[in-house]
């Protein structure tokens, strides 16, 4: 099957499992994993950051920078409403955090900077939270890996710094944006107090992302790390696949968005109401299906017969991810699937 659903369907590389096999462990909960620790320190570096924690998950990355961030006054999270925090965690942030979302308006992701300074509320007041924390991600999941240009992040770091709040970067595909921009991560993870990245995406590490930020940070996030059950053991086995990704599978990201945007191309060719390829910034695109007929049900259905494993994203769209797993006749056979398969080409 060419699976296009998402990329942590990616395993390992087998230069990954070698190093798994012989990486040096410790109990991370107790003295320490020197294997953890040397991702940690990589993914501080990596992202512009003082210090790292490895936890299970991103959305494990979110929920802990959230605690971490808002034990002072439990206040208002400025987020943008399609965002995965919103979109895809559970209600995390309520009902575990104890935060309060308000929404700021962006387009694919973007932030309104103009609107979010409006927005933001420093001290508490008989009608308003605090703001405690503004949260942006990129790529976003939601926007088809959309990237936030970089003056848009320096923006909204300086409405922050002079209203004196801090900013969290959900940077799960965070090296997918720092490739397209052709700078590295940490000129993204600059304009952030914390940012945390999935080694378990593109990357190809098999289970695992990194939260980043100051020292200070990062040790208070260590107690809500284990608040939430994500202290773990001999997790140099995952750290090791960890380092290998940052060390070698950063660059090929590029292969992933070149291929997305071969996808984009063709299925454009087949109609072009079904994707823009100029909006496909990275390796995620969105198939817009609502005018063929067929609902995205029936579309997965069909190009499951062809052995295409895709996603329904809503009613009408789908969406398509590239990965190492995915090459040029992949792409080219699903090409001709959707061509084989949309109504009005039969």
């Amino acid at each position: 099957m060419i699976d296009l659903r998402t990329d942590t369907v990616t395993h390992p590389t087998e230069e990954m499992r070698d190093a798994m096999r012989h990486a040096e462990l410790g109990d991370d909960g107790r003295d320490g994993d020197p294997t953890v620790r040397r991702l940690e320190e990589m993914a501080a570096v990596a992202t512009g950051q003082e210090a790292g924690l490895m936890v299970a998950s991103g959305t494990m990355s979110n929920l802990v920078a959230l605690l971490t961030h808002a034990n002072r006054d439990h206040g208002e999270v400025l987020l943008d409403a399609e965002s995965h925090i919103m979109r895809s965690e559970l209600g995390g942030i309520a009902k575990l955090a104890g935060l309060f979302p308000r929404i700021y308006p962006a387009e694919r992701g973007t932030p309104d900077v103009a609107a979010l300074r409006e927005l933001v509320q420093p001290t508490i007041t008989r009608m308003q939270f605090p703001t405690s924390l503004i949260s942006m991600e990129t790529t976003h999941n939601d926007a088809g890996g959309a990237v936030i240009p970089l003056e848009t992040l320096a923006a909204v770091r300086k409405v922050a710094s002079e209203k004196g709040i801090p900013v969290h970067i959900d940077g799960a595909r965070v090296f997918n944006a720092a490739v397209a921009l052709g700078v590295p991560a940490s000129e993204i993870g600059k304009h952030a107090d914390s940012i945390g990245f999935c080694v378990s995406k593109g990357l190809c590490g098999p289970v695992g992302s990194v939260l980043c930020g100051s020292k200070a940070f990062i040790d208070r996030a260590r107690v809500y790390r284990r608040m939430v059950g994500g202290t773990m053991r001999q997790a140099g086995v995952f750290a090791a696949a960890g380092i290998v990704a940052l060390e070698k599978m950063v660059d090929r990201l590029a292969d992933d968005h070149k291929r997305a945007r071969r996808l984009a191309d063709g299925l454009h060719a087949v109609d072009p109401k079904l994707v823009n390829p100029n909006r496909v910034a990275t390796n995620i695109l969105m198939v817009e299906i609502g005018d063929t007929g067929m609902d995205a049900t029936m579309w997965v259905s069909a190009l499951a017969a062809k052995g295409i494993k895709a996603s329904a994203w809503n009613a009408t769209s789908l969406r398509l991810v590239t990965h190492r797993h995915i090459d040029d006749a992949a792409v080219d056979q699903t090409i001709s699937a959707f061509r084989a398969l949309h109504p009005r080409l039969r």
